[in-house]
């Protein structure tokens, strides 16, 4: 944890933030998939796997749309196979107040199982085990803002700040430029 943050704070040292809201639009717009959190608590759960969690930003001038896209699988039995697949989407919208400060307004979360799959028998207890999973700022990002305090053509760096997760520092790179594979 303390390299990340050294190398995260070393990043944000020599960053110059970008001069233009077209150029920061440019340069955000995409999916982005989470490398590391300072929020992740580390404690899984056998019932639930969380495959992928992915924001996507849509911008358009000093707003737009964000979306953070959990895919999980989900065991209903006591042999821990998985009978249930989806995503789980967290649906946003924001406004950019002050330099490259987005301010998130939740509009809906959507839980949708995949063609084919089960869905769960106890529903609410799943979606409680994706509150427990996704980084609590990406599951309720209401009542905060998010800085992006470095940013490349590979990589975002968000600080958030507000009176629930004030110093919490997210890791994005753009989906399809790095592959992790999980063991």
């Amino acid at each position: 944890y303390r390299a990340v943050e050294s190398y995260v704070n070393l990043l944000e040292e020599k960053y110059s933030p970008v001069q233009t809201i077209d150029f920061l639009n440019l340069a955000m717009a995409g999916e982005w998939q989470l490398l590391f959190s300072t929020n992740l608590t580390g404690k899984s759960n056998r019932k639930l796997r969380l495959r992928e969690l992915v924001q996507k930003i849509e911008a358009d001038g000093f707003g737009g749309s964000l979306t953070n896209s959990a895919q999980w699988d989900y065991s209903d039995n006591d042999e821990g196979t998985f009978d249930s697949t989806g995503s789980f989407n967290i649906k946003c919208s924001y406004k950019i107040n002050q330099g490259a400060r987005m301010v998130i307004d939740l509009d809906r979360h959507e839980l949708r199982p995949a063609n084919g799959s089960g869905v769960p028998s106890d529903v609410p207890a799943m979606v409680a085990l994706l509150n427990r999973a996704i980084p609590k700022e990406m599951f309720d990002p209401n009542d905060h803002a998010m800085d992006t305090t470095y940013l490349d053509a590979d990589l975002r760096i968000a600080r958030l700040t507000g009176s629930k997760h004030e110093g919490v520092r997210n890791i994005f790179f753009r989906k399809g430029q790095l592959e992790i594979k999980p063991v």
